[in-house]
């Protein structure tokens, strides 16, 4: 048997925290308790998800 959490919200971080980094620290933290992750992360800049190129996407706002 496993229990599991689901996930639905915002980290904020300082500015100059790029995603990689971001991730291989939220990454560590689940790994160094013995947990798994599956999902997705994304990064948000004023409300817009940012494309792979750096260039905004669509607002968060938007329905999919």
């Amino acid at each position: 048997m496993r229990k599991e959490f689901e996930i639905n919200g915002c980290i904020e971080v300082q500015v100059e925290i790029t995603e990689d980094e971001f991730s291989n620290a939220f990454i560590q933290f689940v790994e160094s308790r013995g947990w798994s992750f599956g999902g997705g992360i994304n990064e948000i800049q004023d409300g817009y998800y940012i494309l792979p190129d750096g260039s905004k996407g669509k607002s968060v706002l938007e329905d999919e």
